[in-house]
């Protein structure tokens, strides 16, 4: 858990060391590790980090993860290496305004954006022909909806879509509980500016936060897509998650998608199951992927 805090604070440059004239704290061994086991690409300018590991002799399959809000493609650090018994390629990246990629400002944050960088680090890397088995979390969810919607529709530069595992992020705006600080730095207010003060504020700014403004404009497109969708869907459950809480969010994924299976894991697990309980994400995830 420490890790991905120091990941956070880190990679934005927290404004309170700028503020304060100090310097920005030092990268841990293993982010330096993660950061040079990596490479980037350039989208429209920008650079983006990604990972891409071979994997499994003999396998075709390959696995694309899609990391959550406030962090980056480390989130999947701990499951890492169990995918890549399972794959031919295990690919990750961090979304522009995250991680080790570009983080612009001023910047129109959007996830159509980030589903076009999915799509360009595919073509990049001469993966866009194959099928594509998406991992996503929280924030990814939604890049992975959008993707999924492009690829239903048959949409210029799409990717073929295997499969989609879910985990725990804001799929249904009506269900979808943001935490305190996530509310008053997306809403404004007297607040704002002294918390982006203290905070990262190139993840904990206005820009990267409207996601959630345009998971209420957009919920028809990408609930939408999951309803329609023909590809396996899976979705593991932390149910101990404040930002989707139990029992509501899986009665109502469970009413909407009811031909998604769904793994639930132990009751102390919250939002950030590939981490807090990465042999039980593993585990449920492998199963999905062996049942097709």
């Amino acid at each position: 858990m420490r890790g991905r805090w120091v990941w956070v604070g880190l990679l934005g440059v927290p404004l309170l060391a700028l503020y304060l004239h100090l310097p920005p704290p030092r990268l841990s061994p293993e982010l330096l590790s993660w950061r040079s086991s990596g490479a980037f690409f350039t989208y429209k300018e920008r650079s983006i980090f990604y990972r891409d590991s071979a994997g499994a002799v003999g396998s075709s399959d390959v696995v694309v993860l899609l990391h959550g809000f406030p962090t980056s493609s480390y989130d999947w650090n701990k499951i890492w290496e169990g995918l890549t018994l399972r794959f031919r390629r295990v690919v990750a990246l961090d979304f522009v305004g995250f991680g080790f990629s570009d983080k612009p400002r001023p910047h129109r944050y959007s996830i159509f954006e980030q589903a076009s960088i999915v799509e360009g680090l595919l073509r990049h890397l001469g993966l866009h022909r194959y099928g594509i088995n998406l991992v996503s979390h929280d924030y990814g969810d939604t890049v992975a909806q959008e993707l999924l919607h492009r690829y239903e529709h048959n949409r210029t530069g799409s990717i073929l879509i295997k499969s989609l595992c879910l985990s725990n992020g804001g799929i249904f705006p009506e269900t979808h509980r943001p935490r305190l600080i996530q509310k008053v730095l997306k809403d404004g207010g007297l607040l704002a500016p002294v918390i982006t003060r203290l905070m990262n504020f190139f993840f904990f700014s206005r820009g990267i936060l409207q996601y959630i403004n345009q998971r209420k404009k957009h919920r028809e497109r990408w609930v939408g897509a999951l309803k329609a969708t023909s590809v396996p869907l899976h979705l593991i459950y932390g149910p101990l998650d404040p930002v989707n809480p139990h029992p509501e969010f899986l009665q109502l994924y469970k009413k909407v998608l009811p031909a998604s299976t769904v793994s639930v894991l132990d009751d102390h697990i919250s939002h950030y199951p590939q981490l807090e309980d990465p042999t039980g994400f593993l585990n449920a995830y492998l199963s999905f992927i062996d049942s097709f």
